[in-house]
Parts: C-alpha cells; sequence; structure tokens
C-alpha cells in the first residue's frame, strides 16, 4: 500500500509527463493549483481516497477530461474549476 509521500510523488511525477495532446496541457495548470507537493498541502487530501498509481493517474485524466468538456473560460476562472472538482 502506498504511503501518503509515495502518491504525492506518483502525482507530482504524472503532472509534469507532458504528451504534447490537448488535454495533458492542463497538467501544468493542475500543478500550478495544487503548488507545493508536500504532505502539509491541504490541496493534496484527496489523494486519502486513492490507493494506487493507476488511481491517481485515472484521477488527473478524468480531471483534464472535465476541462476539456465542461470548462467555460468565459464563466469561470481554472483554478476556481479545478477547486470546485477538488472540494464538491
Amino acid at each position: 500500500m502506498l504511503n501518503l509521500d509515495d502518491k504525492i510523488t506518483i502525482l507530482e511525477n504524472y503532472l509534469s509527463q507532458n504528451e504534447d495532446n490537448y488535454a495533458d496541457s492542463f497538467k501544468t495548470d493542475i500543478s500550478m493549483f495544487i503548488g507545493d507537493f508536500e504532505t502539509k498541502n491541504s490541496n493534496l487530501t484527496f489523494l486519502k481516497n486513492l490507493s494506487s498509481r493507476e488511481e491517481i493517474e485515472d484521477w488527473v485524466n478524468k480531471l483534464t477530461s472535465r476541462i476539456i468538456l465542461k470548462f467555460n473560460e468565459d464563466e469561470e476562472q481554472l483554478s476556481d474549476f479545478i477547486f470546485y472538482t477538488l472540494n464538491p
């Protein structure tokens, strides 16, 4: 089982991988929103509900998909959209 430090490392590494597609272009925005990749960062509490590398990567992929499908830059800021996704 992964501890929180391991999960944070996996998330940080996955967000730093860019495959030059439109969805991956939002990984930088997600990283900037999260801020410090440290255990004391409250933006990372969602990781407690995830237990594997695959779940963490799926979470990022779902978030980038939601951004593509639902984010309306005329009505809100991307940071607000990410915040409300992390804190439903």
